[in-house]
């Protein structure tokens, strides 16, 4: 969680991607494929899109999609009442120029890196005190 020098985040070792259907489309199966290991998976609905994050490897090719990103959660759970915790990481990334997703869940936040800027984003979460362990892939 949180120390005196910042966060411990975990980036996955499975890339995501985020893609966009149409406001009224179903879930597609694709999305949720088990076949397909992911860190997480989100799907949300506006009156404009269905939007979903999943395994990069699972989006076909038929879909409008961005990816892949590098998924890094903060070791949680977090306290629903603590204030700044994106802010207090993302700004360092924004000052280096990466841009980044962001997704909430119930025990913590998501920050999804372009895979091109993950070892930079590492080095720029470090120099600003926080922690990042590296999963790795199961083979």
């Amino acid at each position: 969680m949180t120390g005196t020098t910042g966060w411990q985040l975990t980036r996955h070792a499975v890339e995501v991607g985020l893609a966009q259907l149409r406001p009224h489309d179903s879930v597609p199966r694709w999305a949720l494929d088990e076949n397909h290991e992911t860190p997480f998976w989100s799907v949300s609905r506006t009156e404009d899109e269905l939007s979903i994050i999943c395994a990069y490897q699972a989006l076909p090719g038929t879909v409008t999609a961005v990816g892949p990103f590098a998924a890094f959660s903060i070791d949680g759970p977090l306290d629903h009442s603590l204030i700044g915790v994106l802010a207090g990481l993302t700004a360092p990334l924004a000052d280096a120029g990466i841009s980044i997703l962001a997704q909430s869940t119930f025990d913590t936040d998501w920050i999804l890196v372009p895979v091109a800027q993950a070892g930079h984003a590492i080095e720029v979460w470090e120099a600003a005190g926080h922690t990042v362990e590296t999963e790795e892939l199961e083979q």
